[in-house]
């Protein structure tokens, strides 16, 4: 039975998928891991690992989607009705859910900087340090800011995959492009920009550690959204003249010249004036802001950097609240907007006590963790890797061969020249990387 929604164009459904898979931890978190972790050293096995254990698992859900044409939970339950393994969907809506909870506040940050920046309250002289922890801690902006965050994204989805989904990914990833080669030409002509590429992509085999290997291996499938179903998700919108192997080699292609332009947007800045690089929350709210204040029409910059952000973690946000929305509605399109509203708003509610925990809820602790920090790690060290375990040993071990092939097959011609690996891949490579990645993860090797 066909999905009651499809995309609109073949750009439209890869636009999307990239976008899903381009979140800001592409952006301010693997430069700065590939940067002290052996550059481009790093990148290269960064690049390796994500064709071998990222690539098999994106097209893995591709096939399961476009093959049922049904979301997440409706496809396990109708490709293995009755066994526990059809309970692999609710894994990923459940994990997606908890996952934009969090992210969302992530979100309302990024909302609120862009109003200080638009405003000028990102001069040059301010203490951007407690700046930040002010406006997190501050129960009102924090809360705030997540729930027009969450507002935008729910404007977004209501309106369907192709009016809503597909049409803001084919405005905002073009525009991320865009805007990131404006700022890497800006970064390049900084005095000791050069300094900043060297630190990222010059190769240092003698940094390459054991460490630095389980973290390329793990980035390389956390970055492509693979694990929780959303792309399996997206593809049940697809028609059978999809060529999905070219489009999941496509998205991962993407995926890696956007974590490359990142590093050349950011460490050139970062370097031209003397300052340590880091990652995460503190590169985007406290460094780039010190950066951009210091130098000929910065402010500007730093705008086009917010709206770089918005967008990388909008477009991603749109497909969490998707496997949600398209799983409570279950192909019957007419719920879509009231169920897009009643899912957005119930992850906004469950995601106020993250937004407050660096305020009011700071001393309330789980296993020695604020509940944004406690939820974080959940997701990214638990729930990922299981869900994306058990995906690559459904596939191999559990659905038909035939099948398999025939819908590999559909608009992409004859798969019988790497069928027979991309499997083995799948049933042996992929999860033995995902079981060292989770024991590194959570500190057993």
């Amino acid at each position: 039975m066909k999905q009651s929604e499809q995309w609109s164009s073949k750009l439209g459904f890869i636009l999307a998928s990239a976008g899903s898979a381009i979140g800001i931890g592409a952006i301010w978190k693997l430069p700065y891991v590939a940067g002290t972790s052996g550059g481009g050293a790093f990148f290269l096995l960064f690049i390796l690992f994500t064709a071998l254990i990222g690539l098999p698992l994106l097209l893995g859900e591709f096939v399961i989607g476009r093959s049922t044409q049904k979301e997440a939970i409706r496809s396990y339950q109708s490709l293995v009705p009755g066994t526990a393994w059809s309970y692999i969907g609710y894994l990923g809506v459940a994990t997606s859910f908890i996952l934009l909870s969090f992210y969302s506040v992530v979100g309302g940050w990024i909302l609120q900087y862009l109003v200080y920046s638009v405003t000028g309250q990102l001069s040059g002289s301010a203490d951007f340090g407690n700046l930040f922890n002010e406006t997190i801690a501050q129960p009102y902006f924090a809360a705030g800011s997540q729930f027009a965050f969450m507002l935008l994204t729910i404007l977004v989805v209501s309106r369907g995959v192709s009016s809503g989904i597909e049409k803001a990914n084919k405005f905002m990833m073009p525009a991320l492009f865009l805007i990131f080669i404006v700022i890497i030409v800006r970064s390049l002509t900084l005095e000791n920009a050069m300094e900043g590429v060297a630190f990222f992509l010059q190769p240092d085999f003698s940094k390459l550690t054991s460490e630095s290997v389980l973290a390329a291996m793990g980035q390389s499938f956390f970055s492509l959204s693979v694990g929780v179903s959303v792309m399996l998700t997206y593809a049940s919108y697809l028609d059978k003249t999809q060529n999905l192997p070219k489009s999941a080699v496509s998205i991962v292609i993407m995926n890696i010249v956007i974590s490359l332009l990142a590093g050349l947007a950011i460490f050139p800045a970062v370097f031209s004036i003397g300052m340590e690089p880091e990652a995460g929350p503190g590169l985007l709210f406290v460094i780039l802001p010190s950066i951009f204040g210091q130098i000929p029409f910065g402010s500007l910059f730093m705008v086009l950097f917010l709206a770089l952000f918005l967008f990388a973690t909008l477009t991603s946000a749109f497909s969490m609240l998707e496997i949600l929305v398209a799983s409570l509605a279950k192909g019957r399109p007419e719920k879509r907007k009231k169920l897009s509203w009643i899912g957005g708003l119930l992850i906004f509610a469950a995601g106020i006590p993250a937004a407050l925990s660096f305020g009011i809820l700071g001393d309330v602790t789980l296993f020695g963790k604020n509940i944004f920090d406690a939820e974080d790690y959940l997701v990214s060290n638990i729930l990922l890797p299981i869900g994306a375990l058990l995906i690559a040993l459904f596939i191999p071990w559990k659905l038909d061969k035939a099948m398999l092939k025939a819908e590999l097959e559909k608009g992409a011609g004859s798969a019988s020249a790497w069928f027979a690996l991309w499997l083995y891949t799948l049933k042996f490579i992929v999860p033995i990387a995902i079981i060292l990645v989770f024991l590194d993860v959570l500190g057993v090797i």
